[in-house]
């Protein structure tokens, strides 16, 4: 990848033109998994307004908009790791998510493991809401959080 196509934060290695870009500008996202790659760029990029229009309608009122953007901006987010994804294909309806997202909030390091749930909504998919789960640490021969490519235990293992 060139200097002039930066690798797309969710963590695809794909650059993020051709990854969670054109989904932040509007494109709807093909996959539940897609929109769940593209919210996680939305945290790192502190993107709140995207991260309320891909909410489900049902439920975005319950979602405190001041809070939320303190949170973001107070959170500097290091690698996604996605655990498994269930549906969520072009045809389903519905779909799940499982990942851990590592990060730092106000300098203290987090691993936050969540299954999401996503549903199709007029056609687009939209985040239903998660349910967190015990974060465990990345096993030696699994990726490194941080985004590298490189396994845990070649990269940031202390």
């Amino acid at each position: 990848m060139s200097a002039s196509a930066p690798s797309c934060p969710c963590g695809s290695r794909q650059p993020a033109a051709a990854c969670c870009e054109p989904l932040l500008a509007g494109a709807p996202a093909p996959t539940a998994l897609a929109l769940m790659r593209s919210r996680y760029t939305a945290y790192v990029r502190h993107a709140v307004g995207y991260l309320l229009t891909t909410h489900d309608p049902d439920t975005v009122a319950t979602v405190d908009r001041a809070a939320l953007a303190a949170w973001v901006a107070a959170t500097t987010w290091t690698g996604l790791v996605i655990v498994a994804a269930r549906a969520g294909e072009p045809a389903d309806a519905a779909g799940e998510v499982e990942f851990i997202a590592h990060g730092h909030h106000r300098g203290r390091a987090f691993a936050q493991r969540e299954r999401s749930r996503f549903r199709r909504v007029g056609g687009r998919w939209v985040y239903t809401d998660g349910v967190a789960l015990p974060a465990a640490p990345p096993g030696p021969n699994d990726p490194c959080p941080c985004g590298s490519g490189a396994k845990y235990k070649r990269c940031h293992r202390g």
